[in-house]
């Protein structure tokens, strides 16, 4: 096993190559040789890193739509396996991921991990509007939290929508991993003036697979969960940070950064890693 003193940057590529493509941090081990320990050092680094960097470089953004939606995942244990002298602790059991999608450029421009509840939707939306340069349209789903923290955050200087659905019964058996049908959704404009037909959450909702893809940690029905908080963040940083830098997107031709002006070339993982210094 190589250890981190001695990981040379090619060492280094091979296993952040792994991680981005959705490879747990034991499947890394084996593929590379890197010791375990080794790896959630270089992941904690690298993760820090990337945070620092979208917390910096990923601001001024120019866009005309924005989707937003939260994504499910689990530290440590699932809710109802949460003992008792347990419950309220923060980073165990549920913890969601909120995103916010430029439906143009495919940007990740804000992202948050926390609590489904008001407190995370105001600070996730006050963190939205502070990266963007103008005006937009905002689509969310129908989750009540967003109305107060939409209108708190942008004071009224928003065109913004929430696209509520329509599900019907859940199914029993071996379906009850799986959400019930969605049957329908009705658009339903908040504040502003938004445009029917841009009254969307579907490219975010590509993106929530995108992220079960390329996580590992996100994978239902497997034992590849995120045991720290710290780690689970650590991870979710790496991955966005390769999405908008490093991964070019089918359609664009070019990466979301690249296609939102944040950047004139493909990042190469080596570019990532020179993060840390």
């Amino acid at each position: 096993m190589v250890n981190m003193n001695r990981l040379s940057t090619a060492d280094r590529v091979r296993v952040v190559a792994a991680l981005v493509e959705g490879n747990s941090i034991r499947a890394t081990v084996r593929m590379t040789g890197v010791a375990k320990n080794t790896i959630a050092k270089l992941l904690a680094e690298l993760g820090r890193a990337c945070a620092d960097y979208h917390e910096q470089h990923v601001r001024n953004v120019k866009a005309a739509r924005i989707q937003c939606d939260e994504i499910w995942s689990f530290v440590g244990m699932k809710d109802k396996n949460v003992p008792q002298s347990r419950k309220g602790e923060a980073g165990v059991g549920s913890v969601w991921t909120w995103t916010a999608l430029d439906a143009d450029s495919k940007l990740i421009v804000s992202y948050l991990l926390g609590d489904r509840d008001v407190g995370t939707a105001t600070d996730f939306m006050n963190d939205v509007a502070g990266r963007l340069a103008n005006r937009v349209q905002l689509t969310t789903d129908g989750h009540r939290s967003y109305l107060d923290a939409v209108d708190a955050a942008f004071v009224g200087d928003v065109d913004y929508a929430q696209l509520v659905k329509i599900y019907g019964a859940e199914r029993p058996g071996e379906a009850r991993y799986s959400p019930a049908v969605c049957t329908g959704a009705k658009p339903t404009p908040i504040i502003g003036q938004p445009e029917k037909k841009h009254i969307s959450t579907s490219y975010v909702e590509r993106q929530n697979l995108t992220m079960r893809m390329g996580m590992r940690r996100f994978t239902r029905l497997t034992n590849a969960f995120s045991k720290k908080i710290e780690n689970h963040f650590y991870a979710v940083a790496l991955h966005f940070m390769y999405y908008n830098f490093c991964r070019i997107h089918q359609t664009l031709r070019v990466t979301p950064a690249m296609q939102a002006g944040l950047s004139d070339h493909v990042w190469e993982i080596e570019e990532l890693i020179a993060l840390v210094g």
